[in-house]
C-alpha cells in the first residue's frame, strides 16, 4: 500500500498513545512526528511543514477540563493557520470539544480510538490540508481588513501604513474588543517582513510562572520539566513581527528583562549565558491605561518608551457609529465563507430593519462582541435573512431607561409590530422577539400596550 504525502504530529504526555499513533499511522501516511510535551509545538511546526496535528486536550494530573488543549489549539491557528487540528481526549468532554472546532478544530476523537475511525478523520483532515494548502497564496493575497470612513479609525489607519514600512515599536491602545489583533496583524502584513512569522502571545493568558520561559525560552536542565533545548516566543518571531498582547500584564521583575531585549536586540534563554542574536519587530498592546501604571510604578517608563516609538489608540465603536452598519456586512460575509455559505452564492443578508437597531445597540464588547452575535445569528437564522432576533439584541436591561431614551422607542415599536404579527398572541411574540414570557409582559406594561 502506497503511502500518502503527507506530515502528521501527534501530541500527548502518554508515551503509549504516542507509540500506538505512530504504529498505526506511519502505515499510511509518509511522515509521523510525535512529542510528549505541547511546548514543542511550535518549534516543530517551524521546522516543519505539518499538514495535520493530532492533539491532545490535557496534559497535567488533575486538570481534565481540556483548556490546555484549547490554549494550544489557538496557539497553532495563530502560528500555521493551515494546518488542521483534531482534538483528542479521554474523558468524552464534548462541550469543551465543541467549542474547540467552533474555534478551528477540524474534529475530535475520543480515547481510546477505533483505528479505522481514526484513519478515516486523518485522511479528510489532510485532503482539507491539501485544499489549504493550494489557497494559502490568494488567501496571503486577499486577505482583507475593515477600514471604515469614521476620522478616527481613518486616521488610526494611515498611521499604521506608515509606521508598517519601518521597524519602529508600535502600542496599540484600545478597549476590549476593539481590534488590536487585527490591527497588530494589519501592520505585519504591510511591512517588509510580511513573509516572515506573526506570533501572538497573549500575555493575560500565561501565569507568573510561565512568562519567562515561554517568552525567552530555556536549555535544556534549567529547571526540572527542561529536558530539551526549547526557543520561547521571541525566538520563534526571529525576522518577523511578535505582538504582545495586555503588554501590562507582564510581571515587573520580567519587564527589566524585556527592556534589555529591546535594547539590546539579544535574547538570552534560561540557563544559558551566552546571548543570542535577535531580529524581531515588537508590536505591544493593552486595554489598560499604561500611563497611570507607570505613576503607580506597577509599570517601567523607561519600558514604555522602549514599546511606543508610535502610539496608536483604536476608537471604541461608540464613537464610529457611520461604521457600524458597514462593518456588520463585511462581518457576516466573512463568516459566511468562513462556512462555505458566501452571501454571493446564497443571499445572506440582514433583515431590512436590522441596520437601526444595529446603530443603536451599546455594543460595550465592541467588535469582537459583533462578531459573536452575528456568528450565532447566522447559524440560528432562517431563509439565509437574519432578522434582529437572530442577533439578540432587542432586550436593553441594562441601559439606562429614560422618556428620552431612544432605544425605548425602538423597543416599543418592535413590540407593537410583533404583537399586531401575531395577532396578539403572546407566546409567539416572545418567541420572535427572543424574550420569555414573563419579561414581555414587564414591556407591554412599560409601554402601556395593553389591548
Amino acid at each position: 500500500m502506497r503511502k500518502k504525502q503527507a506530515q502528521i504530529l501527534v501530541v500527548d504526555d502518554q508515551e503509549e498513545i504516542l507509540f500506538s499513533a505512530k504504529m498505526i499511522l506511519k502505515k499510511h501516511f509518509e511522515t509521523i512526528f510525535t512529542t510528549n510535551s505541547p511546548k514543542k509545538i511550535i518549534s516543530i511546526l517551524n521546522e516543519n511543514e505539518i499538514n495535520v496535528v493530532l492533539l491532545d486536550m490535557n496534559y497535567r494530573i488533575g486538570f481534565e477540563d481540556g483548556r490546555e488543549g484549547i490554549h494550544w489549539l489557538k496557539e497553532i491557528k495563530t502560528l500555521s493557520p493551515n494546518t488542521i487540528v483534531i482534538l483528542m481526549t479521554a474523558f468524552g468532554k464534548i462541550e469543551t470539544a465543541v467549542e474547540g472546532i467552533k474555534i478551528g478544530a477540524f474534529d475530535y476523537v475520543l480515547k481510546p480510538w477505533h483505528n479505522e475511525k481514526l484513519l478515516e478523520i486523518i485522511d479528510k483532515a489532510v485532503a482539507e490540508s491539501r485544499k489549504n494548502t493550494k489557497k494559502v497564496i490568494t488567501e496571503k493575497t486577499e486577505k482583507r481588513y475593515f477600514t471604515g470612513t469614521s476620522q478616527k479609525i481613518k486616521q488610526a489607519y494611515s498611521v499604521a501604513e506608515k509606521v508598517a514600512r519601518t521597524d519602529a515599536n508600535v502600542l496599540i491602545l484600545g478597549e476590549n474588543g476593539t481590534g488590536k489583533y487585527v490591527f497588530a496583524e494589519f501592520i505585519h502584513q504591510n511591512s517588509e517582513r510580511k513573509n516572515q512569522p506573526f506570533v501572538h502571545v497573549d500575555l493575560g493568558s500565561l501565569s507568573d510562572n510561565l512568562f519567562e520561559s515561554e517568552l525567552f525560552g530555556y536549555a535544556k536542565g534549567a529547571f526540572t520539566d527542561a529536558k530539551t533545548d526549547t526557543p520561547g516566543r521571541f525566538e520563534t518571531a526571529q525576522n518577523g513581527t511578535i505582538f504582545l498582547d495586555e503588554i501590562g500584564n507582564i510581571p515587573l521583575h520580567l519587564q527589566a528583562k524585556l527592556l534589555h531585549i529591546l535594547q539590546t536586540k539579544t535574547l538570552t534563554r534560561l540557563g544559558e549565558s551566552k546571548p543570542r542574536l535577535l531580529n524581531v519587530r515588537v508590536i505591544a498592546a493593552t486595554n489598560s491605561d499604561i500611563k497611570s501604571e507607570v505613576k503607580n510604578k506597577t509599570f517601567r517608563e523607561d519600558l514604555l518608551y522602549r514599546i511606543n516609538t508610535m502610539e496608536i489608540n483604536l476608537p471604541p465603536l461608540r464613537e464610529r457609529k457611520d461604521d457600524i452598519v458597514p462593518m456588520a456586512n463585511f462581518i457576516l460575509e466573512n463568516i459566511a465563507e468562513k462556512y462555505n455559505q458566501g452571501p454571493e452564492a446564497s443571499g445572506w443578508r440582514f433583515d431590512e430593519n436590522v441596520s437601526t437597531y444595529l446603530e443603536r445597540y451599546p455594543w460595550k464588547g465592541n467588535v469582537r462582541e459583533m462578531e459573536n452575535k452575528i456568528e450565532r445569528a447566522l447559524i440560528l437564522a432562517e431563509n439565509n435573512t437574519i432578522s434582529v432576533t437572530d442577533l439578540d439584541i432587542l432586550d436593553f436591561e441594562e441601559i439606562q431607561e429614560n422618556d428620552d431614551n431612544p432605544l425605548s422607542e425602538m423597543e416599543k415599536t418592535a413590540i407593537e409590530k410583533a404583537l399586531f404579527k401575531h395577532h396578539g398572541n403572546i407566546s409567539k411574540t416572545a418567541e420572535e422577539l427572543g424574550l420569555s414570557r414573563a419579561a414581555l409582559y414587564r414591556r407591554i406594561e412599560k409601554y402601556d400596550l395593553k389591548n
